[in-house]
């Protein structure tokens, strides 16, 4: 366009007479030429001008992942949908109107109740893009920021529908099932827009802080009747073991009478095992002490063992040994 403005000027610089108004006419007839020279260089003006603003608003380019509708200031809008590269139209008559048909997010989080009236923030994240064959409709009812218009309440009335079939502790363990459920809720009702979903996940998911605590407090109450239930049978194991060791003791105390009244000499036996035990503590001992055999439990060659065994036979007599 600058090259054709500067054909213009050459032009009307070369139709502009050169002199002061010499030869046959005069002044007038110079004057009458000027004058024409100067109209016909400013129609060159004007056609240049119309033909370069005509040639810039002709063509457009339709970027990558872009779609474009047309907007005819006589018919309206135009039905076709023009794809990427450079498309034409008609200055001034018609306007080009671009989408974006690439995939984009939405992110909306809301509060709502579940279905054991606990309040729940739920954060819900989309991804959505136009439907190509249906931009002209787009256009026509809902503009260009259509995810503007009708996500953020399709996507709040579609997450409280479903989280109010759900209790607080299933919408935890039931993480998929809610996210499968409002995805096929949210992709029926933005059918109806002609906007695509390809992906609806949940982000976020927390309940009111009494709902934390209550939680917090039931797991501490849990712990601690599991550490009770240890405990009983900590009990239950201790108190079989007292019964064990009880009825050894019993059955030890009984062989060993059994042992006395059969043998009266098993009674001497263990009181030399005892003396040397005592033997053995005495001499590992670092102070020097003097004992005498009756200290020992050694007195052998005394009359204990005599009375002993006279005290058996007279227990086997009166019958307190006796099984």
């Amino acid at each position: 366009m600058a090259q054709k403005f500067k054909d213009a000027f050459q032009k009307m610089a070369q139709n502009i007479p050169k002199g002061g108004g010499g030869g046959e006419g005069g002044p007038g007839r110079g004057a009458g030429a000027a004058a024409a020279a100067a109209g016909r260089a400013a129609g060159s003006l004007m056609l240049a001008g119309g033909l370069g603003y005509g040639a810039f608003n002709s063509v457009y380019t339709v970027e990558g992942g872009h779609r474009a509708v047309i907007f005819n200031r006589v018919l309206g809008m135009k039905e076709s949908v023009y794809n990427e590269g450079l498309n034409f139209n008609i200055p001034w008559f018609e306007r080009p109107i671009v989408y974006d048909i690439r995939t984009r997010p939405v992110n909306l989080q809301t509060l709502t109740g579940s279905k054991d009236l606990q309040m729940v923030t739920i954060g819900v994240r989309v991804l959505h893009k136009p439907d190509v064959n249906h931009l002209v409709w787009m256009y026509r009812h809902l503009g260009k920021n259509y995810d503007e218009r009708i996500l953020p309440s399709l996507m709040n009335e579609c997450a409280k529908s479903v989280v109010a079939r759900y209790n607080a502790n299933e919408l935890l363990t039931k993480r998929e099932e809610v996210s499968a459920l409002i995805s096929a809720e949210l992709s029926t009702r933005c059918n109806g827009f002609h906007v695509t979903l390809e992906d609806v996940s949940i982000t976020h998911l927390s309940f009111s802080p009494e709902y934390a605590k209550a939680v917090e407090r039931k797991q501490v109450s849990q712990q601690e009747a599991e550490r009770a239930k240890y405990i009983v049978l900590g009990a239950i194991q201790e108190k079989k073991t007292i019964i064990t060791k009880a009825r050894g003791e019993a059955e030890s105390a009984e062989l060993i009478g059994t042992a006395v009244n059969k043998n009266p000499g098993f009674m001497k036996l263990r009181r030399i095992d005892a003396a040397k035990d005592i033997a053995d503590i005495v001499a590992g001992s670092g102070n020097k002490i003097y004992l005498n055999a009756d200290s020992l439990l050694l007195n052998l060659l005394g009359d204990a063992d005599d009375k002993f065994e006279k005290g058996v036979g007279g227990a086997k007599v009166g019958g307190w040994l006796r099984r």
